[in-house]
């Protein structure tokens, strides 16, 4: 189930086109569903960022984020209320807002029509992210941030919101301070062909996509730490060893099947029991959502 809405995100099939050598495509997306309507996708992702965080030398809760939006068209199959015009993209369709920590990965993701002002669009975000992230007192913005967000932000929020402005001096292309973190996870939600377009209907759907999309970039971070067999670097075909130093490209099946693997081992402790329960999700005929997950 995991490897069919991975193939999905990263190819930008529709659902009823996933290969038959997976699962039946109407069980796939209830496996999607349920997981989305119980938050079992954004628990799964926590748990994940918090073990990227330890591994990389950090503490599990991050202290602070940084915040951006990124504009995306829209396809016909979302809903128009859910659409709008970006004046300053001159792009329609709809915009995702996102709150990241200092590594780059996701803290909160929100969907909203491309209509929506960045500072609007924060408001729910900022919130979002206090609710969650209780020990955040600091975060970063772009000059479409600045103005009455700052003020609302220390005095409502208790966050000191810092404006990362560009100098009228600099010119073409310039590396600001902070920023360049969150534009990275940008960069690398553009790899999923799924997420260069919004096809979805619901916003609540693509938020979970981009979950499911960071997911894949963290558990391939996990995978290629050192130590591990991904890390060695590929096998030389001449020497008939690995070298290291070198990113693992030659085998880029075992790195993804131990990225799998182990991102089964950190939601449920084993990496048979995983397997279990999605098999068991996807015969359950019903897709009423139960008790979310809370954090």
């Amino acid at each position: 189930m995991l490897d069919a809405v991975r193939y999905l995100l990263d190819n930008g099939v529709k659902w009823r086109a996933v290969p038959a050598d997976f699962p039946a495509w109407d069980r796939v997306y209830a496996f999607f569903r349920r997981w989305r309507l119980q938050g079992l996708i954004a628990e799964f992702h926590h748990r994940l960022r918090a073990r990227v965080r330890e591994t990389e030398g950090r503490r599990a809760e991050p202290t602070a984020a940084i915040v951006d939006s990124q504009s995306l068209r829209a396809a016909d199959t979302g809903a128009a209320g859910s659409r709008g015009w970006d004046k300053g993209k001159k792009a329609g369709g709809r915009k995702r807002h996102l709150a990241v920590d200092t590594a780059g990965l996701l803290l909160v993701v929100h969907v909203t029509p491309a209509s929506v002002q960045d500072r609007d669009a924060a408001v729910p975000v900022l919130n979002r992210l206090r609710e969650l992230r209780r020990k955040i007192t600091l975060a970063w913005a772009d000059g479409g941030y600045a103005g009455w967000l700052v003020d609302w932000a220390r005095d409502v929020l208790g966050l000191a919101l810092t404006i990362v402005k560009r100098s009228d001096d600099q010119k073409g292309f310039v590396v600001l301070p902070r920023r360049w973190v969150v534009e990275r996870t940008l960069a690398w939600l553009m790899h999923r062909r799924r997420l260069v377009r919004d096809y979805e209907r619901l916003p609540a759907t693509h938020e979970a996509m981009v979950m499911w999309s960071m997911t894949m970039v963290m558990g391939r971070r996990l995978a290629r730490r050192p130590g591990h067999p991904a890390a060695a670097g590929p096998r030389d075909p001449a020497a008939g060893v690995n070298t290291p130093g070198v990113s693992s490209t030659a085998h880029p099946r075992a790195t993804s099947r131990l990225a799998i693997d182990r991102t089964h081992s950190i939601f449920a402790g084993t990496a048979s029991r995983p397997r279990a329960t999605v098999r068991s999700l996807a015969r359950t005929p019903s897709l009423a959502p139960t008790t979310a997950m809370t954090r």
